[in-house]
């Protein structure tokens, strides 16, 4: 390295599955080690080492988290997971971590700085507490009117999955996304960027996903996340 050239940033991948089927698979640990390096690359860094877990998010005592925030202290490494929630599904403990130094990064939200990851944790923290409140409220109900709850008591649906719940649940993951790059392009705008065009042009350098996370940004693409997120 020439005389007063930057050394790279080095970084240290976390991924995270939920389930034993999910790790032993290993579909959903290769996705987010591609999604990982893929970043890391992007951005120029040197990956240092990678470490996993098959364990909820809500247990901060996972041996792999606890092994990869130990390799950031010792040489001040970035923690990089695909996604935030793999990190942690704690805001506080996300927090916690940041005002001790360690820094975080998550692949799918590029141009998140730390405070932008503190609100996004929160918001994902607060979504997931009203799910669990009408989930708790909605069985008290049916419990109330005398249905039976739990077990298998041998029903079997005449039809098949609900096609509106499942067309509710992609609208709602994707005001979800659109709200996620609306974020991404106001932080644009506060850098100057301005234009379909020239948004799309940052987008891709950026490494941002698309709404449907594949493909490359384009002026049309742009102008459509613009007028979906006025709605």
């Amino acid at each position: 390295m020439r005389k007063g050239a930057q050394a790279p940033r080095l970084a240290v991948g976390l991924i995270r599955v939920s389930t034993a089927e999910q790790g032993n698979s290993g579909l959903g640990l290769e996705a987010q080690q591609a999604s990982i390096r893929s970043f890391v690359a992007a951005q120029g860094w040197t990956m240092v080492a990678g470490f996993s877990d098959i364990a909820s998010g809500k247990d901060d005592r996972r041996p792999g988290f606890q092994a990869a925030l130990a390799r950031c202290r010792q040489l001040g490494a970035v923690l990089v997971a695909a996604r935030l929630d793999r990190i942690t599904r704690r805001a506080h403990t996300l927090s916690q971590l940041l005002e001790d130094g360690i820094s975080i990064r998550a692949a799918d939200m590029p141009g998140a700085d730390d405070l932008m990851l503190r609100i996004y944790a929160a918001m994902a923290q607060k979504e997931r507490e009203l799910i669990s409140e009408r989930t708790r409220a909605a069985l008290a109900a049916a419990k109330a009117r005398g249905t039976a709850l739990g077990g298998d008591r041998g029903y079997r649906p005449a039809m098949g999955p609900d096609a509106a719940a499942a067309a509710r649940a992609r609208r709602e993951a994707a005001e979800r996304a659109a709200h996620r790059l609306g974020l991404e392009l106001d932080r644009l705008r506060a850098e100057g960027i301005t234009g379909h065009a020239a948004l799309a042009r940052a987008l891709n350098t950026r490494a941002v996903p698309t709404p449907r996370g594949s493909g490359a940004w384009t002026h049309t693409t742009v102008a459509r996340l613009i007028a979906r997120v006025a709605m």
